[in-house]
C-alpha cells in the first residue's frame, strides 16, 4: 500500500500552486496606477515535476519512509491536468487553482517474483483564495496578503496476489481534508518584459491537517501584452493525521517539491 501511495502522492503536480504564475497584469505597471474598478484576468496552464520526501501510514501499517525522485514519479504517471485562474479589480485579487492527477503501479513481488501488486491512484488539489494588495506606493513592486482554503483528496485502489497462495487481497481508501490558509504574494516587474513572482502560505492549524505550507518562486517573460511564460520552483508540505486511534488512522507527513513551468494568458 505504501509503495502505491509513493507513486500516487508524489505526482501531485500541484495544487498546483497557490498560483504557479501569479500573473503580472502588465510589466512596469504600478500598484498605485491600478484603476479603482478595472477587472483583469489570467488563465494559466502549468506543469510541476515533483519529487517527494516524507512518511506515509495507511490503516494498521506503521509509518513508512517514502522517497521518490522526479523520474520515478513520471514513470508511474498516467495523466494530469493543472490550471489556475486569477482575477484582479483595483486592490483586490481572487485566485483559484485545480490539480487532477492519476497514476498506476504494477510490480512483481515475492522471493521469485511470483506474486503481483497492482495499484491505481488519484489525487485532487483545489485551492481558492482572496487577497488585497498593500499600499506600498512602489512603481514596480507589489505585495499582497491572502486568505483561503486548500482542499486535498487522496484515493488508492490496491490488489495484491501473494505468490503460491490462492488468497488474493484488494482494498481501497480515500482520504480528504480542507486546510485554511493565510499567505503573501509578491510581484516585481524587473523591466518591461521580465518579472519575478513569489507566493508563500501556511495553514492547517489543526482544522484540516496539523500543518500545511506552500511556496513558489519564479521568473517570467512577457512575450506580448497577453502571453507570458515562467519557470520556477515550488514545494508543498502537508502533515496530516486522519480520524482513528494510533496506527488505525491515515497519516501523511511529506513534502512535494520540484521545478515548475507555466504558460499564462492575460486579458
Amino acid at each position: 500500500m505504501a509503495l502505491a501511495l509513493v507513486a500516487f502522492v508524489a505526482a501531485g503536480p500541484v495544487r498546483a500552486a497557490d498560483l504557479s504564475d501569479r500573473g503580472v497584469q502588465q510589466p512596469g505597471t504600478a500598484s498605485q496606477a491600478r484603476p479603482a474598478s478595472d477587472w483583469r484576468f489570467q488563465v494559466t496552464l502549468y506543469g510541476w515535476l515533483t519529487a517527494i520526501d516524507g512518511e506515509i501510514g495507511v490503516r494498521n501499517r506503521p509509518m513508512t519512509p517514502v522517497n521518490a525522485s522526479v523520474p520515478e514519479v513520471l514513470d508511474n504517471l498516467d495523466g494530469a491536468m493543472m490550471g489556475s485562474f486569477l482575477a484582479e479589480n483595483g486592490q483586490w485579487l481572487f485566485l483559484a487553482d485545480l490539480v487532477l492527477a492519476r497514476l498506476s503501479h504494477a510490480d512483481q513481488i515475492g522471493l521469485y517474483g511470483g506474486g503481483s501488486l497492482d495499484a491505481e491512484l488519484s489525487q485532487t488539489i483545489a485551492t481558492g483564495a482572496i487577497g488585497h494588495w498593500l499600499p506600498l506606493g512602489a512603481s514596480s513592486f507589489d505585495l499582497g496578503i491572502t486568505a483561503g482554503l486548500r482542499y486535498m483528496r487522496l484515493s488508492a485502489d490496491v490488489a495484491l496476489s501473494p505468490a503460491g497462495s490462492p488468497l488474493a487481497w484488494s482494498g481501497s481508501q480515500t482520504q480528504q481534508w480542507i486546510d485554511p490558509t493565510v499567505g503573501l504574494v509578491l510581484q516585481w516587474a524587473i523591466d518591461d518584459r521580465w518579472f519575478l513572482n513569489s507566493t508563500v502560505d501556511i495553514g492547517g492549524f489543526g482544522v484540516g491537517s496539523k500543518l500545511s505550507s506552500n511556496g513558489y518562486l519564479g521568473i517570467g517573460y512577457m512575450w506580448t501584452s497577453s502571453i507570458s511564460t515562467a519557470i520556477g520552483y515550488r514545494y508543498l508540505y502537508e502533515d496530516y493525521q486522519g480520524t482513528g486511534l494510533g496506527t488505525g488512522s491515515f497519516r501523511y507527513n511529506a513534502v512535494m517539491h520540484g521545478p515548475i513551468a507555466s504558460l499564462g494568458w492575460h486579458f
